[in-house]
């Protein structure tokens, strides 16, 4: 169970080099196992046991498997993101050095560790929009071959780079495209081979680099995984597994993946929009219910905002609260943050404690030092729009953001049992301080 697991969601990262590439093997996965496409513009005719899923932007999803037994419901969501940090390709996108080399200018996406994108095969993906007739269409790139590179800068030429270097983006982390110069129609002549339609139809892109290390397993026991994008299309998948196998007749079943969660979440795909909270309210609406019928829904609903967590770093255990830190291959991580950073409470780590155990799934608690600041999550940003309980959580891994993560094996299947469990379950609030986990 854990390798084939491990090896399927290796092959998923694999196949989706950028949030476009991983939302259509979403789409994929969700076709196969009976889940039928919805679209904002049009009605939705949705029907008690019927399993759906709508996209926003090619780059955001929202599945939803509907119960049967809906007179007194609620929603069970897990939240997760579909963006990594890399670097994207800018409009004009060549400069030219000393009539001897082309590079592409870029700009960075999300706090990435620019270290590891030296001396390694990239590529390109993402999409274009092209004129076909009278329309606009979008259509998915990806360049299965290694096609650039970004050189480091030799240590005789930087006698103090073993010291520490501050990257420039602008200067040091172009890369190289090819020997002597391409000009703009090259570079679109390119993209339109690729894309098998004359150059002239591209109207614009959303163009990524992307690392081209394949995902391997390795250790002495073979007990870690690493892959690019880890960081978040670990969670991504594992909720996803879960999400399929899982079912209550009482609830409404919700599978959320946004976009954009690296650069502050703040568009119309991203946690912070009105994307969760309006296919949330068109489901109650479809349904028949009304807006009381909505908010009570609301307060017995649960979701699980899934993200990846900083495991100890083996150089580094300093960096960790002396009690507080954990390790890949030792269950869920939940996290907690006195400033509610995450949104982790004792409410909800109650209760998803209990689902863990029903699972037969451990998990450990993350907490940053506290000399330390932690970064907001989706489920912070949900909470905006949609307010219920909410848990933060992870699995553990080493080197986040940077171009090739490390996790553990074991935590695959877990996290797929824990999620599959969630799915099954019903939360009910009995009141103020009394709740009830259902099977």
């Amino acid at each position: 169970m854990n390798q084939q697991s491990v090896k399927d969601m290796l092959s998923f990262i694999h196949k989706s080099p950028t949030c476009f590439h991983a939302v259509d093997n979403m789409k994929s996965i969700l076709s196969k196992n009976g889940f039928i496409q919805l679209h904002e513009e049009e009605n939705w005719p949705i029907e008690p046991n019927g399993k759906y899923f709508v996209i926003r932007n090619q780059s955001s999803v929202i599945a939803f498997h509907i119960g049967q037994e809906l007179s007194d419901y609620s929603f069970q969501i897990v939240a997760s993101h579909s963006d990594s940090p890399c670097f994207k390709v800018k409009e004009n996108a060549l400069l030219e050095v000393k009539n001897a080399y082309t590079q592409l200018n870029t700009e960075g996406y999300g706090g990435m560790l620019c270290a590891t994108w030296f001396d390694r095969p990239l590529s390109l993906a993402g999409r274009a929009l092209v004129k076909e007739g009278q329309r606009i269409v979008s259509k998915l790139i990806h360049f299965d071959r290694d096609l650039l590179l970004i050189p480091n800068l030799a240590i005789h030429m930087n006698r103090k780079a073993n010291d520490g270097l501050a990257y420039n983006k602008q200067i040091d982390m172009l890369p190289l495209l090819c020997g002597g110069v391409m000009s703009e129609a090259d570079y679109l002549q390119l993209l339109a081979d690729e894309l098998q339609i004359p150059k002239e139809n591209i109207c614009a892109t959303d163009i990524f680099l992307y690392n081209r290390s394949e995902p391997c397993i390795w250790g002495a026991n073979e007990e870690f995984l690493a892959a690019p994008r880890l960081d978040d299309l670990e969670c991504a998948y594992t909720s996803l597994q879960g999400f399929i196998n899982g079912y209550h007749p009482n609830t409404v079943q919700v599978y959320a993946c946004f976009d954009n969660e690296e650069v502050g979440s703040l568009t119309k795909q991203g946690a912070n929009s009105t994307f969760l909270s309006s296919v949330l309210q068109r489901i109650n609406n479809s349904l028949g219910k009304n807006n009381e019928q909505y908010y009570r829904a609301l307060a017995n609903s649960f979701m699980v905002s899934a993200d990846n967590a900083h495991a100890l770093s083996p150089n580094h255990p300093e960096k960790c609260d002396a009690r507080n830190f954990v390790l890949m291959n030792e269950g869920i991580v939940i996290k907690s943050n006195a400033a509610q950073h995450y949104t982790s409470d004792a409410v909800s780590i109650a209760l998803f404690k209990e689902i863990c155990a029903r699972a037969g799934v451990k998990t450990q608690a993350f907490l940053n030092r506290s000399d330390e600041a932690g970064g907001g999550t989706l489920g912070n940003l949900s909470q905006a729009h949609v307010s219920l309980n909410t848990i933060d959580i992870g699995l553990a891994q080493l080197a986040m953001h940077s171009a090739y993560e490390t996790a553990g094996v074991h935590d695959v299947a877990d996290m797929i049992r824990a999620m599959k469990e969630f799915y099954s379950s019903c939360i009910r609030q009995i009141n103020s301080t009394e709740y009830e986990v259902m099977k």
